[in-house]
């Protein structure tokens, strides 16, 4: 029984996990991304290390960044005025588009 229970615990957690995730539109968030091209490539794989990429980022993490540079919290003027001019919807579609592009993206294990 707990097992049973456990089960439905974690598959629920994961289909409302998938529904935060899906708040943006990717197809729509392809359409936003013009001016994010420039710097970060057509699929957010910039071919140069001047610009991040940002293909296969993480949603979540897209459109807290995009929030920061809005805010203030992260400081580089370009991105500032770009995440200034976006909606919230915006940000969601653009980090839905770039979290479904494949990407160059490494994850380090640490051990404690």
């Amino acid at each position: 029984m707990t097992r049973i229970l456990l089960v439905i615990v974690a598959a629920a957690g994961v289909a409302f996990g998938q529904a935060a995730i899906a708040a943006g539109d990717a197809a729509a968030g392809k359409e936003k991304a013009a001016q994010c091209q420039q710097c970060h490539g057509p699929d957010g794989n910039s071919p140069t290390p001047q610009f991040p990429k940002i293909g296969g980022q993480h949603a979540k993490y897209i459109v807290q960044t995009l929030e920061d540079y809005s805010t203030g919290e992260r400081q580089e003027p370009v991105m500032a005025a770009f995440a200034a001019a976006l909606s919230k919807q915006d940000r969601e579609d653009l980090a839905a588009w770039y979290a479904s592009q494949g990407g160059g993206l490494y994850t380090i294990e640490f051990n404690d």
